[in-house]
């Protein structure tokens, strides 16, 4: 078991409460009240579960400038108030921050018993091995 700090635990809930905002907020055409939200809570609560000199390491690493900019940018655009073009500039962002992630969270996927079965799926598998190598979307 993972022991969290109280603090740790604190972000977990607010990053919970971003995806969720975010999502609700996609679901009901790009609100961008709950698009703000969501984008507000999500990096509090990133910051809040590893702390903000990670944070800011993560972000601001020479090689991650790019899709910092386009996230951190897409965040602003939606604060402004123009979701759809902030949100697409953020999913631009996200996946190219989070780019070395994906091989790990496609392999866990694959060993879940009804998931991998679905990943494995004649149209779903190619797509997949695309997005589960690590240095395919530069």
């Amino acid at each position: 078991m993972i022991s969290l700090t109280d603090t740790q635990k604190i972000g977990m809930g607010l990053t919970g409460f971003g995806v969720f905002f975010l999502f609700f907020g996609m679901i009901l055409f790009f609100d961008k009240a709950l698009l703000a939200i969501g984008n507000v809570l999500f990096v509090a609560g990133l910051a809040f579960v590893i702390g903000l000199e990670r944070t800011f390491r993560f972000f601001f690493q020479k090689h991650k400038m790019k899709a910092t900019g386009f996230f951190l940018g897409g965040v602003f655009v939606v604060l402004i108030g123009w979701p759809l073009i902030g949100m697409i500039f953020e999913i631009y962002g996200f996946f190219l921050l989070f780019r070395g992630f994906f091989p790990v969270i496609v392999g866990f996927i694959r060993r879940v018993p009804v998931l991998g079965s679905l990943l494995n799926l004649p149209g779903i598998r190619s797509f997949v091995d695309k997005v589960g190598e690590s240095n395919n979307m530069v």
